[in-house]
């Protein structure tokens, strides 16, 4: 697959940087195929949304009726979850707790736009301040590993730390931004794999120093199943059931709280923006705005003409890179030059290490037999 011939879709601007591709005599990618046939059919931002979200949001109320809060919500500073928070609060009158996980590397951007949003809509925001010390060593450790998805150790915290807090606080909804209408196409495995457990512990065990006891990791077996059948935990993808555009609800944050926009999609934090926009690019090729492009462009909020005009551009200026990448390796506590090392060292893949792929395989074939999941998994 590594030497066959350089192609991009002609529908979208996903290309053969993932490997697994697949164009039909058209030249559109199996990416825009299921988005057609799979996601579009049953994707329904309209009146049937419309009925469907009422009664969702009427069970919440229904079931929190006495509580402080009827669900609650993971609010990171960005687009989609401060959107969703301020249509669940403001729209839809719900009681949510707003959550964040500080992993200690939001850019004043992100944290500025939480205290917006907590501020004006007049709602309780927990915070919950992951190790630094165990997310310093987890990172350091996926460095070391030279796989292409850094950004695991950190996404995981996020999503584990809100998932066990709202079950072991006995919340009944966890209400969260991910949507088709900006996240229709998923990134290759090769570019991100999933979070993995199995796969988390063996890297850390092999690069590791320090303990994770007390880290927040979760499962997807125990997220989907206990916390959903023994927890009594939902997790309600409610923009999905409503028209979101992004263009639009950055424009009305911005007119509603003051709201401040950042380059592109997870750009409100150091880490990600340096892994996605600097270390992804240059030492494996992968440029992970290809899958968010193509997820607007197939949506209609992104001409693939002006898509192919931004990839021609870097994701940010290389100087800005260059003061990240001495910024993320003084915090991690190396040098410039043994972070250049571990950039030019070999790179690896998830097949390298231990994971519950087959099992996660499994469970995402049984999740997308039942309509659970759409999107285009390999």
């Amino acid at each position: 697959m590594k030497d066959r011939e350089y192609q991009v879709c002609t529908n979208c601007v996903m290309d053969t940087t993932d490997s697994k591709i697949v164009f039909d005599e058209k030249g559109m990618c199996d990416h825009c195929n299921n988005f057609y046939t799979k996601i579009k059919p049953n994707w329904n931002p309209d009146e049937i949304g419309e009925k469907q979200l009422k009664e969702i949001v009427d069970k919440i109320k229904k079931d929190g009726k006495g509580k402080k809060y009827d669900c609650i919500i993971g609010l990171s500073g960005g687009v989609d979850s401060s959107y969703l928070i301020y249509m669940a609060k403001e729209k839809w009158g719900l009681r949510p707790l707003a959550f964040c996980a500080d992993t200690g590397w939001n850019l004043n951007v992100a944290n500025e736009n939480i205290a917006r949003i907590v501020k004006g809509l007049d709602i309780d925001l927990y915070t919950d301040i992951i190790n630094w010390e165990q997310m310093k060593d987890l990172q350091l450790s996926y460095f070391k590993s030279q796989v292409p998805y850094q950004d695991t150790p950190q996404d995981h915290a996020i999503f584990a730390s809100v998932y066990n807090y709202a079950a072991k606080n006995g919340f009944k909804y966890v209400i969260t931004g991910g949507n088709f209408s900006t996240e229709c196409v998923r990134e290759p495995n090769e570019w991100v794999h999933v979070n993995d457990i199995r796969q988390i512990k063996d890297i850390h065990k092999k690069f590791g120093k320090v303990s994770l006891k007390g880290f927040p990791l979760c499962g997807m077996f125990k997220y989907r199943l206990y916390y959903k059948y023994i927890k009594g935990m939902n997790i309600v993808k409610p923009l999905d059931l409503i028209p979101y555009y992004k263009e639009d609800a950055i424009k009305e944050l911005h007119d509603r709280f003051g709201w401040e926009r950042y380059k592109n999609k997870h750009f409100e934090n150091t880490f990600t923006r340096f892994y996605e926009g600097y270390w992804l690019l240059k030492k494996f090729g992968y440029d992970k705005r290809k899958a968010h492009f193509s997820s607007l462009i197939l949506t209609g909020q992104l001409k693939r003409d002006e898509a192919v005009e931004i990839l021609k551009q870097p994701p940010y200026p290389e100087n800005e890179a260059i003061q990240d990448m001495e910024f993320v390796a003084s915090k991690l506590g190396i040098t410039k030059v043994e972070f250049e090392k571990m950039m030019a060292g070999e790179n690896k893949t998830y097949q390298d290490y231990k994971s519950s792929l087959t099992l996660i395989n499994s469970a995402i074939k049984i999740a997308q037999s039942v309509g659970m999941e759409k999107r285009n998994f390999r």
